[in-house]
């Protein structure tokens, strides 16, 4: 298969997975925009409950994205087998998982106060934690089966599923949080009713398609799904804690950075909270393609097509390539403007934190290199089955160099906010440095066959 062949298979594939991660962005901008319309209570104490929900989701969800490396080998090898035992596993794994933390969500008013929070914003943010928690473990088996179905490259239906489920979402939230067509007025606890409906019937849906879509009934996923298969729990172990903490190091990480910005002053942290925002959003293009090369590396290698997969690990690049020069020039050209969106102009402060915002994505132009690059090794890297180093490599990189780093630079250097990003930069530069010299290194030449995946998972 050529390059562009490759270059066309890999969009192909990621072009609905990153369609489907805007779409979920676009939830929670809903749920922000409804809460807000709500009260700016309600807003404070929900955004602080979706953050911390979402945090116990990426501990969580290793699990459900060792399923593509795991899948894509083995349908590369023609062995359906061993791809719905992975995911079976990894729906055992993650429901025991979910259900383990649900508890830190149902009784967390304690930790939210620890935390710093107000007795009012802890108060109601455990009542949104209270019923959000039994939407984790259906978002969590929605994530296993959108993992199998992206390993057998069938992905559209993520994206339809999830687009669904965006305006179910709107609709839900319509209804509960301001009481409309004769419902009860539940302000944040319609909202967190709304997420877990949304959660559900995402699940519902991949299921239902997974089980009798067009001709998946052939894998017979659910056959035996109660029958407990230990070599694949294990090996799904194995793959999967390593990237739920590689997830939550980083996510811990972007807290910090914000909670550093909290040190420099509202200003500070207002502009940092909008062009992360912003950078977020562009982000998960790059996201969705390290998920598609996950699965042409994971299918390649199973394959044994050493030449196939290194063109097919080029293709992921070249393409990730273009997409942070179309953000790079987005940033430089459009920066200004961008920030503006999210501000009142009217506001004393709108300058202030229009000027800091603006420099802040001229930082982001750098910055997304790099995270581009980082994420896309990580992908191409789970593709090979390889969790365990890249997640020792990463965790040093974000908090030995990234936090020190921005923490001396923006303090004792005083460059303030700018200081923390270039720190973050340097974290993420580290991180991809040594995560692309991991590729390189597992990366067979050419002319090798058979293909082996990395021994350390």
């Amino acid at each position: 298969m050529t390059l562009a062949r490759h270059v066309a298979r890999t969009l192909s594939l990621g072009l609905p997975l990153v369609g489907s991660l805007v779409a979920m962005v676009l939830i929670g901008v809903t749920d922000a925009a409804m809460l807000g319309r709500y009260s700016v209570e309600a807003l404070a104490a929900g955004t602080l409950g979706h953050t911390y929900f979402f945090t116990l989701y990426l501990l969580t969800s290793g699990f459900a994205f060792a399923v593509q490396g795991i899948a894509a080998d083995a349908t590369g090898r023609g062995d359906e087998r061993a791809a719905r035992r992975a995911t079976r596993m990894a729906l055992w794994l993650s429901a025991l998982a979910g259900a383990a933390v649900m508890p830190a969500m149902i009784w967390s008013e304690p930790v939210l106060r620890a935390l710093g929070q107000t007795e009012q914003v802890a108060r109601d943010g455990e009542a949104y934690l209270r019923i959000a928690a039994w939407g984790l473990v259906p978002m969590l088996v929605m994530s296993v089966l959108r993992s199998h179905l992206s390993a057998l490259e069938r992905t559209r239906v993520v994206l339809w599923a999830t687009l669904a489920a965006g305006a179910l979402n709107m609709a839900v939230n319509w209804v509960l949080i301001f009481g409309n067509l004769g419902a009860p007025e539940m302000g944040i606890r319609g909202a967190a009713v709304a997420s877990v409906a949304v959660q559900v019937s995402m699940a519902a849906a991949l299921w239902a398609y997974a089980a009798r879509g067009p001709g998946m009934a052939r894998w017979a996923l659910f056959r035996n799904l109660g029958r407990p298969d230990w070599p694949m729990l294990r090996r799904v172990a194995a793959l999967g804690w390593p990237v739920g903490l590689t997830h939550l190091s980083e996510s811990g990480l972007f807290a910090a950075s914000a909670l550093m910005m909290g040190w420099l002053g509202t200003t500070a942290l207002a502009a940092h909270g909008i062009a992360i925002q912003i950078a977020s959003a562009i982000f998960v293009v790059h996201l969705g393609l390290s998920q598609a090369a996950t699965v042409r590396v994971g299918r390649l290698a199973g394959e044994a097509d050493a030449a196939g997969l290194r063109r097919a690990a080029v293709a992921a690049i070249l393409l990730s390539s273009a997409a942070v020069a179309a953000a790079t020039v987005l940033y430089l050209g459009a920066g200004r403007w961008l920030i503006g969106l999210f501000l009142d102009r009217a506001d004393p402060a709108a300058p202030a934190i229009l000027g800091l915002g603006a420099t802040l994505l001229v930082v982001a132009a750098l910055f997304q290199l790099v995270d581009a690059a980082q994420v896309m090794a990580l992908g191409m890297l789970r593709g090979l089955q390889d969790t365990r180093v890249p997640m020792v490599m990463a965790v040093v990189a974000y908090w030995g160099v990234g936090m020190p780093t921005g923490y001396v630079l923006g303090f004792p250097l005083g460059l303030g906010p700018v200081g923390i990003w270039l720190g973050l930069t340097a974290g993420l530069a580290v991180a991809a440095a040594a995560l692309g010299w991991r590729l390189l290194r597992l990366l067979p030449p050419a002319e090798r066959a058979p293909l082996t995946t990395a021994p350390s998972a």
